[in-house]
């Protein structure tokens, strides 16, 4: 297993930027060597501008640690030398990514997104893997309260809050000191969108990750074609996630109760990830070619970011059609969130679910605002 590791600016200009991340091969196996005898990467920029005219060179640089007496200086001409992993052990992988342009500002650029693909050689075969690594490139000042765009409803005002493309590398706590704490005051509620804490969780899976098996590319078949799990690797996904064993289970209880003219039953026995699940498509680019699974720990969460924040939080599950079904999901929320109040202020689901780059939803009750 290949970790995304932790990630640092060194270079942050007009022309030239340098991010450097650590990452780890974990061998998992408690009596196996596994062989990474081959990794390479590739970039994809995302930005509002052609990214064509923009160069982009990635090194990787091996700092053994975990297996024998082996050579782990880099070579100078980039080739990746054989690794024995051996059992129960990790080994780290230096990654510098450059990017440089001598026309268009970098600042236009969005984001970067990395691929490694590497070979996991063992008693298992030759088994070729991937790791993605998404990067923001672009913060957006926070806007003065003065200037904020609230909008106003009948009884609160919104503020949807732009952010940087959020990653793995984010903490919830730490994007509120960022874009939200100058425009809190005491009594708001803060409303983020489960997808958004999912990707700060790390909770996305490139579907080129997933091996759908005959389960999955059945019991597929008996979702409505908009459904997440209306494909091989969504379904797989949910397997993945919460076992064979309960699936089965769930398709059998479910088709039975549908005969039965009673629906919702597969999700009942599948649990929250069912529902929770977005299959590709379901969220701001590069993340729409990914599966996000639904946020875990959720209420502990929530109480933490109150605790540390002093304002009063949910995580919710909102979307377009939310005005006209009626339908606002909310995983958690802190104790003095009022989830009548709540669900009223987002039905028209003013964070969006196109490209707007708005994941934390402030409300303030009309009787709160100065």
């Amino acid at each position: 297993m290949l970790t995304r590791g932790k990630w640092t600016w060194e270079v942050n200009e007009d022309r030239e930027y340098v991010l450097r991340g650590m990452m780890e091969f974990h061998n998992l196996s408690q009596r196996r060597e596994i062989f990474v005898p081959e990794v390479d990467a590739r970039v994809k920029l995302l930005g509002e501008i052609p990214t064509q005219d923009f160069t982009t060179s990635i090194k990787l640089i091996p700092r053994h640690t975990g297996g024998y007496d082996q050579v782990t200086n880099a070579r100078k001409d980039g080739y990746w030398p054989a690794f024995i992993l051996v059992a129960n052990s990790k080994t780290a992988m230096e990654v510098e990514l450059r990017i440089m342009t001598q026309g268009e500002s970098l600042r236009s650029l969005e984001s970067a997104w990395i691929r490694l693909d590497y070979i996991s050689y063992g008693p298992h075969g030759r088994i070729p893997k991937e790791q993605h690594v998404v990067l923001p490139l672009r913060f957006p000042l926070h806007e003065e309260e003065d200037g904020a765009s609230w909008l106003d409803r009948t009884r609160c005002s919104v503020l949807p809050i732009k952010t940087h493309l959020l990653t793995h590398l984010d903490d919830p706590n730490e994007i509120f000191n960022k874009y939200v704490k100058h425009h809190h005051q005491p009594g708001d509620v803060l409303a983020i969108g489960e997808t958004p804490l999912a990707i700060m969780q790390g909770r996305t899976r490139h579907p080129a990750t997933v091996r759908p098996g005959i389960l999955a590319r059945m019991a597929c078949l008996l979702f409505h074609p908009t459904s997440s799990l209306a494909t091989a690797c969504g379904m797989q996904a949910l397997i993945d996630s919460v076992g064979k064993m309960r699936i089965i289970m769930a398709v059998f209880v479910g088709a039975l109760f549908k005969i039965l003219g009673r629906g919702g039953y597969f999700y009942r026995v599948a649990g929250e990830q069912a529902a929770l699940i977005d299959d590709v498509t379901g969220t701001l680019p590069p993340y729409d070619q990914f599966i996000s699974y639904g946020p875990v720990n959720v209420q502990s969460t929530v109480d933490e970011m109150q605790r540390r924040t002093g304002c009063e939080v949910a995580i919710v599950d909102v979307n377009d059609l939310s005005k006209l079904t009626g339908a606002v999901r909310i995983l958690g929320a802190s104790s003095g969130v009022d989830s009548v109040f709540l669900k009223e202020s987002l039905l028209d689901n003013p964070a969006g679910n196109a490209d707007q780059q708005t994941p934390f939803v402030l409300i303030r009750s009309k009787g709160k605002e100065e």
